[in-house]
């Protein structure tokens, strides 16, 4: 069937199952922004929309008098970039599918957008097609790609002009945005579209259900593209493919919804800081649980890493990234194409998260228990049920609880004055 350009019909599109299957991807902010590389990738809106003194202050004393945003452009040098090497570490990660920043709300273009004169990475800065080689180099390594596009621009005088219409006039959109978009298309080929900027006009300004239609209907990606939620204001969790809500939603139950979780390495920014601390980085445990939680609760969980203005990926981000993949070496199976189980969580704590594959369950345990045996109230076991830890050969004893459930004895741990960290997951086979 063919969609209508409205929501009625294109929310009816059913999800391309690739998306829910893969769980987890890697977010990547890059841009003109990377190159102060301080506060966050809003710089140039804290700096010269809102005039913030601290901006103001780090602008003067870093760079000449007089300086624009605009100079900062071709010093965006993307010189160390390899996009092979990317690939090969998202890929090590764990990662099935990749979003890269296109553009974000300064309007720069990392491919050379044909609406974009002089402010795409093309004509200045690094002079090259960023989104083409990071797609070619993705491709190569089996992982899917995913464009995010900011909608909007904040300084854009298109923009500005339709803003001040009150977004009777379209002439940013008709001219910028949607050529932009399109163009993406025809010429990437993305698996997904991470669409932003939506919040300050409604989806009729955007013509989204028309482009949306289009991407579902004709374009060369129409059985295979996912997008988010983020096409107007009022659009986000309620229209599109899957919903983001907003950036680090965690729902507290398990909504009808497919949905994702974006977050960041850095706790405090999405683009590279030169000076963040070690303490503003999240580490291996809380990367492995917000994992967890999400896949339990049906979502897939993107984590974001911002390359600096030569397009290295700081290495303390390479050793988080590499962490979770090695997690994932271990404990994939509960992962990768799971889906809900009937119980997401155990009631007594939220440190025992469940997934499930047909009729196998899997108990993902953040903390091991004290004296080495796990209780777990939810499952129900029967005469012949087999309990194994994954990455441990051979299955475990477990006797029935008194209560409820069953207390799984653990495979004896190397005493350590710290208890380990960073989850495992248990394989139930029999149990209801």
């Amino acid at each position: 069937p063919r969609y209508r350009p409205d929501w009625a019909s294109l929310d009816a599109r059913p999800l391309p199952a690739w998306f829910d299957q893969a769980k987890v991807g890697v977010f990547v902010h890059w841009g003109v922004f990377s190159v102060p590389a301080w506060g966050s990738e809003w710089f140039w809106w804290h700096w010269q929309g809102l005039h913030d003194a601290a901006y103001e202050r780090f602008v003067r004393r870093r760079f000449p008098p007089g300086t624009t945003y605009a100079e900062f452009a071709p010093l965006f040098t993307a010189h160390d970039f390899q996009p092979r090497q990317w690939a090969q570490l998202f890929q090590r990660a764990g990662a099935r599918y990749v979003v890269l920043t296109t553009k974000h709300h300064e309007g720069f273009t990392n491919w050379g957008s044909p609406v974009s004169w002089n402010w795409n990475s093309v004509d200045t800065g690094p002079h090259r097609d960023l989104v083409g080689e990071l797609g070619e180099a993705l491709r190569e390594s089996n992982l899917r790609y995913g464009l995010y596009h900011s909608l909007m621009e904040w300084f854009n005088p298109l923009y500005l002009a339709d803003k001040q219409s009150e977004f009777k006039t379209q002439s940013f959109v008709l001219r910028k945005t949607m050529p932009e978009l399109y163009d993406l298309v025809l010429k990437y080929k993305p698996d997904l579209i991470w669409s932003d900027g939506d919040w300050e006009a409604p989806d009729s300004y955007w013509n989204s259900t028309s482009f949306l239609a289009w991407l579902y209907n004709d374009s060369p990606v129409k059985d295979t593209v996912v997008v988010n939620d983020r096409w107007g204001r009022g659009c986000s969790c309620r229209h599109g493919g899957f919903y983001n809500c907003a950036d680090k939603y965690r729902p507290g139950t398990l909504p009808e919804h497919k949905w994702e979780m974006c977050s960041s390495l850095d706790r405090l920014s999405w683009g590279y800081r030169s000076n963040m601390s070690l303490a503003e980085v999240m580490d291996e445990m809380g990367m492995i649980e917000e994992l967890v939680q999400t896949v339990s609760l049906g979502g897939n969980y993107l984590l974001n890493v911002g390359p600096t203005k030569e397009g290295v990926i700081a290495p303390i981000f390479q050793e988080r990234l590499l962490a979770l993949g090695r997690w994932l070496d271990t404990n994939g199976e509960a992962i990768y194409e799971s889906r809900p189980w009937r119980v997401q969580m155990e009631n007594t704590t939220d440190t025992v998260w469940y997934t499930s594959k047909g009729p196998v369950v899997f108990a993902i345990f953040l903390l091991w228990p004290r004296d080495s045996v796990l209780h777990l109230s939810s499952p129900i076991p029967c005469p012949d049920t087999q309990v194994t830890l994954l990455g441990f050969a051979g299955t475990l004893q477990w006797q029935k609880h008194p209560g409820e459930g069953m207390l799984i004895t653990l495979p004896y741990m190397l005493p350590s004055p710290l208890p380990p960290r960073s989850g495992w997951a248990m394989k139930l086979e029999g149990v209801k």
